[in-house]
């Protein structure tokens, strides 16, 4: 059984979560021996596509005239397209109905969590949904003194230095205007905001806070490799106020590096992450500033071995367990009619 991995316009997407995804289930298929190529002119059994451009379209017309099974990777939803590049919000039906034309050509859905498998079947579609989780690299984001040391030396910090990380593209959905709101309130804090998205992408009101922002946030860009896992590692808070996601990879990363984390009470973190238990949930500028003070002041319970526990039931190896049974089903049942 040999599964292709397919992921339309890999370079464009590599420093996103479905970029992040694709090195996941690479990583998942090989912790439990499933062989995989990336490669669509390569011979496979299972085309498991996880995008949804014209590309992924003949991707899948190929598969139907070879006879191969499809599992489709629900990364995107209407709700998470809204809030993000310029017009999106004007394009999101007929984003969703591309979706919906999409996903529904599928033998079997996968998508990463409870609350996206709502969302799908909420939109009609009869095909099998499973939720299962991207997954995450524990070995990645354990304890290492090297990357902390990179990272407080990339930002000339000291041990004095309190510091409120986040992660994401600069999308109203993420948050980013309220991570703002709460920097402001907490001007004794450094707020660094990992991440990057071309300025001509994205609305007026967005480009406008990302080049006039307060004097203690920080936007270094795309950062990858020691300094930002050093990051994860030794903030002092994770904050991460964003509307909507399908699961939030970054949360999961956090997760694994032992931070307290504070996110939005929003429903794709039920009902995996428990307010007060494995990390703090808020709805307002105020709640989130008070939040995020009593985290970084430590007056709030450490949630942070609890958090790590959270991640380690994602962990790739348990994905990977999961992934062949889905494959196998797929292929037995495929195969066998």
């Amino acid at each position: 059984m040999k599964v292709l991995l397919y992921f339309e316009g890999e370079k464009l997407i590599a420093t996103s979560g479905i970029g992040r995804a694709l090195k996941h289930q690479l990583a998942a298929c090989k912790s439990v021996g499933i062989e995989t190529t990336t490669d669509p002119l390569d011979s496979f059994d299972i085309l498991h596509i996880n995008t949804v451009g014209i590309n992924s379209t003949s991707m899948i017309n190929k598969a139907r005239k070879d006879n191969k099974p499809v599992i489709y990777h629900a990364h995107s939803t209407e709700e998470d397209f809204k809030n993000s590049f310029v017009l999106s919000n004007q394009i999101a039906p007929m984003f969703k109905k591309h979706l919906i034309s999409m996903y529904s050509q599928a033998d079997y859905i996968l998508t990463p969590t409870p609350y996206s498998k709502s969302l799908l079947e909420g939109y009609g579609i009869s095909v099998p949904i499973q939720d299962l989780s991207n997954g995450i690299d524990l070995k990645r984001f354990d304890y290492d003194e090297d990357k902390i040391i990179a990272y407080k030396k990339y930002f000339s910090l000291d041990d004095s230095s309190k510091v409120v990380l986040a992660v994401g593209l600069y999308f109203e959905r993420k948050g980013i205007i309220e991570f703002i709101e709460v920097a402001k309130k907490l001007p004794e804090y450094k707020f660094i905001w990992f991440g990057y998205t071309p300025l001509y992408t994205i609305p007026k009101n967005i480009r406008d806070i990302i080049e006039d922002h307060p004097k203690n946030v920080f936007f270094p860009g795309y950062v990858k490799g020691a300094i930002i896992e050093g990051a994860y590692l030794a903030a002092d808070c994770f904050f991460f106020p964003s509307f909507e996601e399908t699961e939030g990879i970054v949360v999961l990363e956090a997760l694994a590096s032992y931070q307290n984390i504070v996110v939005r009470d929003i429903g794709v973190f039920d009902p995996w992450l428990i307010d007060k238990d494995n990390c703090y949930k808020g709805n307002s500028v105020e709640e989130f500033a008070k939040l995020v003070k009593g985290v970084v002041e430590k007056t709030l319970p450490d949630v942070s071995k609890s958090g790590r526990r959270c991640a380690q039931q994602r962990s790739i190896e348990n994905v990977g367990d999961q992934l062949l049974q889905v494959y196998t089903d797929v292929y037995a049942k495929f195969y066998r009619d």
